[in-house]
């Protein structure tokens, strides 16, 4: 019994982790180079996992149940709890432009419907399951991660026959850069870590474990995906990896391949969709319905707008989201360490160097992103 909640947990991980934002990890590792995007890949990984550590520590040393924001004002006060809250707005509602935009495209390729009149038309119907609160996925989540990953094996044994060798070596040391915002933006699960101190509750020295693996997994997943695609598509590689797939490979392929960006782009808009929307209405104490047109209506314009891109969103999300929150559960752990209401079962010992390569790493990120918007 024990295992099984050990495997529940690193599942619960790796569904979290692995969602829509692996479709625009090979159009960066494409522009970059193979090799330069899995430096990018395995270095992100590792100071993710080190912040997921963080993060379940800081669960471990605290009673009760509480989200990020609460460990945030617990250990950092009001500035931290607005910077995680920055965060966490910040990177939800950057997924759901991407997501508005990626769906429109995505239907375009397999159903030749016009863009915008695609991305309407899935708008309209996630908000009206936002609207009516109606979680059409609650209790399938195990089942939708096993699709998905079956889809993501199909398209992988297909890809990997079509590899080209040259396209795996191209370096381009002008975008060296360019895939970290979006790799980032794939890597994110630190929510679920609450979760799965909860998950393992009778077995909490293995929520270590469980964080560990559950964070490598999908290190390999995307390194292994990008291996593929790239060395398939090569620099036509398209911002949705499974549109330019599918028209490199023949209509089966763009069915497949745009089935299985479609089904996870819809099923993490209506997650977040409906977590924003409750935050604001639960706690926020705004009416429902202003609630609604806050979280539904805001990422519609911005992607009607044409102000931004799939790629250039999830990359300025995984760089803002993910380095506001990275800098603040830096301190967070510092502080719980001191303040911490129990004896945690794991402990990370603090490294001064180690934190500082983290906030250099994470401080860099955000200004590099301000500065090339």
């Amino acid at each position: 019994m024990a295992k099984n909640h050990l495997i529940g947990a690193i599942a619960t991980l790796v569904g979290t982790v692995i969602g829509a934002g692996i479709l625009g990890i090979p159009y960066v590792v494409a522009k970059s180079g193979l090799l330069i995007g899995i430096i990018h890949i395995i270095l992100i990984g590792l100071a993710v996992i080190l912040m997921n550590l963080y993060v379940g520590e800081i669960a471990l040393r605290t009673k009760g149940l509480h989200q990020l924001v609460g460990y945030a004002e617990k250990y950092t006060g009001k500035w931290g709890k607005r910077v995680m809250a920055i965060s966490i707005f910040f990177g939800i509602y950057g997924a759901l432009i991407a997501y508005l935009i990626g769906e429109g495209q995505s239907l375009n390729a397999l159903f030749g419907i016009n863009q915008a009149l695609a991305m309407f038309l899935f708008f309209i119907f996630m908000a009206y399951l936002i609207w009516r609160g109606l979680n059409i996925i609650e209790g399938a989540e195990i089942y939708l991660s096993a699709i998905l990953g079956f889809l993501i094996l199909a398209l992988f044994f297909i890809a990997m026959f079509k590899i080209d060798m040259q396209n795996l070596v191209t370096l381009n040391f002008s975008n060296v850069l360019l895939p970290y915002g979006v790799v980032f933006f794939a890597l994110l699960g630190m929510a679920a870590i609450p979760e799965l101190k909860e998950e393992l509750i009778k077995e909490k020295k293995k929520l270590k474990k469980a964080i560990i693996i559950g964070m490598l997994i999908p290190i390999a997943v995307y390194i292994l995906f990008s291996i593929a695609i790239v060395g398939t598509t090569g620099l036509q590689t398209t911002e949705i990896a499974t549109i330019g797939l599918g028209n490199l490979l023949g209509n089966h392929i763009l069915i497949l391949g745009n089935l299985f960006a479609i089904f996870s782009m819809a099923t993490s808009f209506l997650t977040l969709g409906l977590a924003l929307k409750w935050t604001y209405q639960y706690d926020y104490k705004y009416n429902k319905h202003i609630a609604w047109v806050l979280t539904c209506f805001l990422p519609l314009g911005v992607a009607l707008s044409k102000f931004t891109g799939f790629i250039q969103i999830i990359g300025i999300s995984g760089s803002i989201a993910g380095g506001l929150g990275g800098l603040a559960i830096i301190f967070m752990h510092r502080n719980a360490q001191k303040m911490g209401d129990r004896k945690p079962e794991y402990s990370l010992k603090p490294r001064f160097i180690l934190d500082a390569l983290l906030f250099v790493i994470f401080t860099g990120g955000i200004i590099y992103t301000i500065l090339t918007l």
